[in-house]
């Protein structure tokens, strides 16, 4: 079995309290280390705000989680990249560590992966930001608004979803793309989207990951 460390935060005083998120949270983490093979030994609770660069001297809990994994070379679980972290500058500091994290609904991605996430987040928080400033002018003038999320943004998306599973993908590249769909659903990885895969949905993930040329013809398979 390999060792963890759960880390768990809560955003105020009163989720902290009301114990809001944090079961949730301790659900996620126990399905995943069970499913992934993982012993849990410590668990970390912090109650802080995400705002801002989040220095660790501001996280007493996530300071220790580090130590207590870096002393048995364990590896840091927490449930979802947010509760990590939503600053990337801090984020890349942590995965330039000697510990290595997992994220629950991002199970297949490393620290280099989850770095990637993070400025990509980071980055449509940017757009979003000046988009929801156009929109709101526009608005203004009359103008009908339009979705806030742009292709560039989907794609970026969409890469760094594709990069997160190469490890799982590439050694079954060989292999007709129903199969491979059936071997994703079988582990219980699901699209981007949430959905299963099909033989469509795993050639556009191959061609994303420029894994090598497919027979158009098993699109149909």
């Amino acid at each position: 079995m390999k060792t963890a460390i759960a880390y768990i935060r809560v955003s105020t005083q009163k989720q902290g309290r009301s114990g809001l998120g944090l079961e949730a949270q301790t659900a996620a983490i126990k399905a995943f280390a069970a499913a992934e093979g993982f012993t849990i030994i410590e668990t970390y609770v912090e109650v802080e705000t995400g705002k801002g660069a989040d220095a660790l001297e501001t996280r007493p809990q996530l300071a220790s989680a580090l130590a207590a994994a870096a002393k048995v070379d364990g590896t840091v679980i927490v449930a979802k990249l947010d509760r990590l972290t939503r600053d990337v500058h801090f984020g890349s500091g942590l995965m330039a560590r000697k510990v290595a994290f997992k994220v629950c609904d991002l199970p297949n991605a490393d620290n280099f992966q989850l770095h990637l996430f993070l400025a990509l987040a980071e980055k449509e928080r940017e757009l979003i930001s000046v988009r929801t400033k156009a929109l709101r002018a526009a608005k203004e003038r009359g103008q009908k608004l339009g979705s806030p999320t742009t292709p560039a943004i989907l794609k970026a998306r969409s890469s760094a979803f594709a990069a997160s599973l190469r490890d799982i993908v590439e050694p079954l590249a060989h292999l007709p793309s129903r199969v491979i769909a059936a071997a994703l659903n079988a582990q219980g990885v699901h699209t981007a989207t949430g959905g299963i895969w099909s033989s469509v949905t795993v050639l556009r993930l191959i061609d994303r990951l420029r894994l090598g040329p497919r027979d158009a013809e098993e699109v149909a398979a």
